[in-house]
Formats: C-alpha cells, structure tokens, sequence
C-alpha cells in the first residue's frame, strides 16, 4: 500500500508564492496538503497579504489568497493556509519527509522553483513579474533544478549544500539571479530532506543553502511542530527515516570548484575511467546521460564518434558550468549502477580533486 508522498516532486505542487506591496517579493514553494503550503519564512516575512499560483499560463492554472498560519523564522519554515481551492483540487496527501546522515556521501536531488533568472518577455498581458499585480509583459518560468548534496558541508550553519549548474548570467550583481527559488522543496529518494534558503553568494552561482528537516526540530516549538505534523504530514522527530538509497550508497566528492582550464593530462584518468564504463559504450547510453544534465552541455560540447574524444569534450565542456560535471558523475552512477568501472570512476575523481584541492 503506498504511503504519503511515494510519488516524489509532483510539478502541479509546485507553488509559486506572490507577495504583495513593498519589496514585492516572490517565492516559491510547494502543496502538503489540501489547503496548505509550505515555503520559507523569510519569503512571506513582514507581509499579510499573500497570494499563490500554480500552473501558471498552463491549462490547469489557478490561485488562491493565502493566510500565514506559521512563521517559524529559527527553522525559516512558513505554512500558508489556502482559501478558495477548486473542489476539483482536494484530496492531496502530504510529502514523504525524510533526513540525511552526517557522513561522508554526496546525494542527488531535485528541486523546483521560480528564481529571478527565469525571466522571460511574453507579448500576452495575463502574467506579470512584480509581486501579485506585476508588469504586463513579463513573467517567471519554472526552473527544475537537479544536482548532488554535499552532507557535511555548512554543519555549523545547518543546511545542505545543493551543487548546481550556474544560471548562464548574472546580470544584476546586488540581486541574486536566484532570488524566488527560496521555499523550494529539496527531494531525494522520493522524499522532502529540506527546504532552498539562500544564495550565498560568496560560494558562487552554482551552489545553494538548503534548510535540513532534521534540523527544524531544533528550531521548532512544541506548537509549531503540532502544526506541520498536522497540516503539512511532519512525522515526529522519532519516526522521521531516512531518504531511499541512503543506505549503503558510496562516498562521491564533488568536482564543482575544479577550474575551467584543467589541462587534459589531468583529465586522462577520469576520462579513461569513464570511457571503460560499460552504459557508455553503447548506442544510447552518452545521449541518456546528456539527457539527463544540463541542456547547456549537449549544446556546447565538440561531439566526436570516437568515445575517448567525446568523453574529453564533454568533460571539459562541464568544467565551464560549475556543478555540471558533479551531475554527469552522478547520472553515470545512476545509469551502470554499482560495478567496478564506477568504483574506477569513483576513485579518479576523488583524486583528481585531492589533486587540486
């Protein structure tokens, strides 16, 4: 029998959160229940008057006036209680919430949100940027962001660091160009292990904060955590498991601060160890790995028929995307599954990053 949540992301969630009045700030955020919303508390900060959007400009959009019922700003955890559902929009069941240990693994994840740097012009005046009016003219598209966990980076801050591909610009320097993903939930495994909380910026374009869920325990009074158990599906502290396919998974390290200009001798190892992987070495196996990262690598590397030539364009290629590469290691684990050609590859890219570390 499935349980809450087994399904894992589900795109019609995902909520966009619309803050009306002065700074007019957006967020994102995602469905836990019938009526409910959880996202970030900083997004909803200083505000009453809140609005939310799902599906925008699609078949199915609606939205609906939302009220703040918790605002935990220690855990940066806020629900929003909807009024007006469609009656043909119930019966949603809470998320599956699990943690992650303090140990040496990197994780995939997926996420999904609206951050600044989806943008776009439209002709049609029916969206707008700018809080709950908004500009005619101008909307945010969804982004779906996936990438790897570092689990023990920013213990003393206590979020998870998501490794990401860099937005392609940035230009706005005292803005983030991901402003608007906070309150996006981070998924693993088919369940929620935290919530997006900051861009620092310090750490470059292609890594984001996530708040930890087994962390909100600290954080959260008795009456807060009574009111996510019952409105969001927020197990007690004890029952709270961990995500599917913790257990056991190998140590990775992440390659995202690897510099762009690596000369290829130092590649050779990664590169030889990837070429000897068996999913890569057939017909389709290359295309579903590029199928499965960032759009901008298929676009821009050199392909080559040769395998060995292909793998060094596309390995080098990564290294102009920071958190790229971290993805094509991840999706190639995916892809094989366990075997001694990922352990190889697993092995050369911890030292190619002791190497350079």
């Amino acid at each position: 029998m499935s349980g809450p949540g087994e399904a894992g992301l589900d795109a019609a969630r995902v909520a966009e959160v619309l803050v009306a009045g002065p700074p007019r700030r957006r967020g994102s955020g995602y469905r836990v229940g019938a009526g409910h919303v959880l996202t970030a508390a900083h997004v909803v900060a200083g505000t009453s008057a809140v609005r939310v959007r799902f599906d925008a400009d699609r078949p199915g959009e609606w939205s609906a006036p939302a009220r703040i019922v918790l605002s935990a700003a220690a855990a940066d955890v806020a629900l929003l209680e909807l009024a007006d559902v469609p009656t043909d929009r119930t019966g949603v069941e809470p998320p599956r919430y699990a943690a992650v240990p303090d140990a040496d693994v990197v994780l995939p994840f997926s996420a999904m949100g609206f951050p600044r740097f989806k943008l776009r012009d439209s002709d049609s005046e029916s969206s707008g940027e700018g809080g709950a009016g908004g500009t005619p003219g101008r909307y945010r598209d969804s982004c779906h962001v996936t990438g790897t966990v570092s689990v023990l980076s920013n213990r003393r801050e206590g979020t998870l660091e998501l490794a990401v591909a860099a937005p392609p610009a940035d230009p706005e320097p005292h803005r983030s160009p991901w402003e608007g993903m906070s309150g996006a939930l981070v998924w693993c495994g088919g369940a929620v292990i935290g919530l997006v909380s900051a861009h620092h910026r310090a750490d470059g374009l292609g890594r984001l904060a996530a708040g930890r869920v087994e962390r909100w325990y600290e954080s959260l009074t008795a009456a807060e955590s009574e009111c996510l158990r019952r409105w969001a599906g927020l197990p007690s502290h004890t029952a709270l498991g961990l995500a599917d396919g913790i257990e056991g998974r190998r140590p990775a390290v992440g390659l995202a601060g690897l510099p762009s200009d690596l000369p290829l001798r130092e590649l050779a190892e990664l590169v030889d160890a990837l070429t000897a992987v068996p999913a890569l070495r057939g017909g389709n196996g290359m295309g579903l790995v590029l199928d499965s990262i960032s759009d901008r690598i298929a676009a821009n590397s050199p392909r080559d028929p040769r395998l060995r030539m292909d793998v060094y364009g596309i390995v080098r290629t990564c290294l102009r995307y920071p958190g790229t590469l971290d993805q094509l290691l991840e999706a190639v684990r995916l892809l094989e599954g366990p075997s001694p050609e990922v352990d190889r590859v697993d092995g050369a890219a911890a030292r190619l990053a002791r190497f350079r570390g």
